[in-house]
């Protein structure tokens, strides 16, 4: 596959050269002769059975180990593994002295015949973090590294690491967010919406927090802090395991949104709080209260200021320490908590004019709680930073380079005084490197080299496992120690039989970065139509050199389209300037992005026929899918809209107002941005899909803009996918989803009429 780099490299050559044809034509040393490549067209269109074992193996990712965990004596590293064919997950543990792995514990025989019975709040999490898996999806290892708290269907269990022995904690009814103490005595977890506690040594669980109520909870995360600020928690041990912190959420004054399942009108609906755009919040505050029970010390601070709590840990040598946020994010302060008199005190305060960014990796401390980590845009691009956490507090001293691409925090190493983080100088990739703590003025070590998207997990002394995708679809973690390999990590995943055919460009004035997926029999004296799939909004990028990421695309590919993702301005990577175009109105800078990568290709690759053209999404892509069929008619002949926000006032206040600002302070942006303004100008065939069940996008969503093109006169075509969420996992469906699109796009984009 050919590989065009941007300024750093080669820029692209005009035209399609022969080496890149042979490239593109033939099938790489991983796979042999495929099963439509070299059979034309039809034998390619025919071919259900290679969609069926992309939707059966999710794209060949189940099967790899997931969730990796090395204990914190450095004897054993943990993980989550599925058959290649299967959700169900269990629970494994390589042995590092010898690499033997072995089956910890399944979630069949820590329930036995009870079976697995999902609680709606471990629905709702599971929604949160994206986890399609079941079984065992979650545990927590011991700070010692020789027990594991292992939940499963509401209940707790401990198992030994070494014997795999396990018992159940009496929790006295389903539980959610359970975490084991620092000293391992007792076990903290949030039942019936209050917080509770439990020796674990023995005894009756003892709640913590007051009794909650409809409105009120105690311990649990609010929807905007699970959804959008990755924060899961809604509680913490303090270092020693003898206080806890942990918030109380009032949401009466939030919006109450109802679900119901239209295929079964029999049961009753389902209630949730969702906080839209311009409407009120959940209040939030926090307090601290010993484990032993006791009344509660409540931290004050300027809550109208600062209404959301972005994060909160509890560093050793400190007080606890919040990161909270003003409500239109433009400021983010650190503060640290007296848990004894509850008032606070600022320990840093990072301002932008359009929004901060979160880093959930940060602050982290060290040096006895002296010093703390932190990342900044403040200088145009993200840098990691060392912040003193005292009145003596001197300018921050700066650990990255802009040019490094610093993305987020892995661990930090105190007793070798280095950092570990994840890095992208080319947006396209990610590398691990380790970085000197304490300033050396040298460059920071890259653990990874090989282009490709590198992800890690940390563990002491020098152990580390490398999370690695490459440009030819391989996948691969590998435990090692510094620079030497100890064992790999064994994946069961499907092989699959070749590699996607992605070319990486850097095309245009703008030097964006687009991914061409060509169709493996690929025919350069053809004129093939282009498939556009995209996504094109903040916080992900499409255009990533894992051809692991392309399966999807390559069997559209091989029905006879070239298919296209581009990552234009808004998308992250590419420093602040090019993410905060977005501010104040989403319809602009993506969609003529996208148009003008289009065009820079045409004279680039001469094989797309860029007088068919058929755009696909989802979420923020579907949006966008849409969008491009109504104000760009002249480019786009039919869109396939996911899961779209159609207004963005219905969406969530920490997402929406982060970029759009409030609706009553930017109504022309709001309107510039709904798919509901540009509904009566639709003169293309559109796809809407929906998942009824969508507690993220609600089903609402699509239906406003289904009601909105059906007043206007404007035809359109409506799949809805009962109990369906945002995180589409059936591979039936998925399977079903992807004829449909096929048909349609053969339709009206392949075999239509010229316009």
């Amino acid at each position: 596959m050919l590989v065009v780099l941007g300024a750093c490299g080669p820029r692209p050559a005009p035209g399609i050269t022969a080496s890149t044809v042979d490239r593109i034509a033939t099938l790489d040393e991983q796979g042999s002769s495929s099963t439509a490549a070299g059979r034309g067209q039809t034998a390619a269109e025919g071919d259900r059975e290679w969609l069926e074992r992309i939707a059966a193996t999710r794209s060949f990712r189940l099967g790899r180990p997931q969730h990796v965990e090395i204990t914190a004596d450095g004897r054993t590293v943990l993980f989550l593994r599925s058959g290649p064919r299967s959700f169900e997950q269990a629970l494994y543990a390589l042995d590092v002295a010898t690499g033997t792995e072995r089956v910890l514990c399944t979630a069949e025989a820590l329930l036995g015949t009870s079976g697995e019975r999902l609680t709606p709040e471990e629905r709702a999490r599971r929604e949160r973090l994206r986890r399609v898996g079941r079984g065992i999806t979650d545990f927590e290892p011991s700070t010692d590294g020789r027990m594991l708290l292992v939940p499963v269907s509401g209940r707790l269990f401990l198992v030994d690491v070494t014997t795999g022995g396990a018992r159940e904690l009496p929790t006295g009814g389903p539980v959610s967010d359970a975490h084991l103490s620092p000293d391992g005595r007792r076990v903290g977890f949030v039942r019936e919406g209050a917080l509770w506690i439990l020796d674990v040594a023995g005894g009756t669980p003892r709640r913590l927090s007051p009794t909650a109520t409809d409105d009120v909870t105690y311990g649990v995360a609010e929807f905007v802090a699970q959804e959008e600020m990755h924060r899961l928690r809604g509680w913490w041990f303090s270092p020693d395991g003898r206080r806890v912190l942990y918030q109380k959420t009032d949401e009466s004054e939030v919006d109450v949104l109802t679900f119901t399942d239209p295929l079964r009108p029999e049961q009753p609906p389902h209630r949730m709080r969702y906080p839209r755009a311009g409407r009120p919040n959940a209040k939030v505050s926090v307090g601290v209260v010993s484990v032993d029970g006791g009344s509660t010390t409540w931290l004050r601070w300027d809550e109208r200021r600062y209404p959301y709590l972005a994060a909160a840990v509890w560093p050793a040598g400190r007080g606890p320490v919040l990161v909270v946020q003003d409500r239109l994010q433009r400021e983010t302060a650190v503060l640290e908590g007296h848990p004894e008199h509850g008032w606070t005190q600022p320990l840093h305060v990072e301002r932008d004019a359009a929004w901060v960014n979160l880093d959930p990796s940060v602050p982290r401390f060290f040096d006895g709680g002296r010093r703390f980590l932190w990342s900044t845009e403040r200088d145009g691009s993200p840098v990691l930073e060392v912040r003193r956490a005292d009145a003596t507090a001197t300018d921050p001293v700066p650990l990255t380079r802009p040019e490094d691409g610093y993305e987020r925090v892995l661990s930090l190493d105190e007793r070798n005084r280095h950092v570990w983080i994840v890095a992208s100088g080319e947006p396209t990739e990610s590398h691990v490197l380790r970085v000197p703590l304490d300033p050396t003025g040298e460059a920071p070590e890259r653990m990874t080299v090989e282009r490709g998207v590198h992800d890690a997990v940390v563990g002491p002394d020098e152990l580390w496992v490398r999370i690695s995708a490459w440009p030819d679809a391989r996948h691969e973690l590998v435990l090692l120690r510094g620079r030497d390999v100890v064992a790999p990590l064994r994946s069961v995943a499907e092989r699959p039989p070749f590699a996607p055919r992605v070319e990486w460009l850097t095309v245009g004035e703008r030097d964006w970065r687009v991914a061409v997926v060509w169709p493996r029999n690929f025919d350069p004296a053809r004129r093939y139509p282009v498939l556009a799939s995209v996504y094109g909004g903040p916080g992900h990028r499409t255009v990533r050199a894992d051809g692991g990421l392309y399966w999807e695309e390559q069997w559209h590919a091989d029905r006879g389209y070239v298919v296209v993702s581009v990552d234009g301005r808004g998308t992250p990577g590419r420093g602040r300037e090019w993410e905060r175009t977005l501010a104040g109105n989403f319809a602009e800078a993506p969609l003529a992005d996208l148009v003008s990568a289009l065009d820079a290709l045409r004279s680039l690759r001469p094989q797309l026929d860029l007088q068919r053209v058929g755009i696909w999404g989802w979420s923020f892509g579907g949006w966008l899918a849409a969008l491009a069929v109504m104000r760009r008619p002249d480019v786009f002949r039919a869109a396939v809209s996911g899961a779209p926000v159609t207004d963005w006032a219905w969406y969530d206040t920490h997402y929406t107002e982060r970029y759009l600002g409030l609706p009553a302070d930017n109504p022309e942006g709001y309107r510039a941005s709904s798919l509901l303004t540009y509904a009566a100008e639709l003169r293309r065939p559109l796809l809407l899909v929906h998942g009824t069940a969508d507690d993220n996008v609600h089903f609402a969503h699509t239906l406003a803009l289904a009601q909105a093109l059906f007043r206007a006169g404007r035809p359109f075509e409506l799949v809805p996918l009962s109990d369906a969420t945002h995180l589409l996992a059936d591979p039936e469906l998925m399977l079903r989803l992807h004829e449909r699109m096929a048909a349609f796009f053969d339709r009206h984009v392949r075999d239509a009429a010229e316009p």
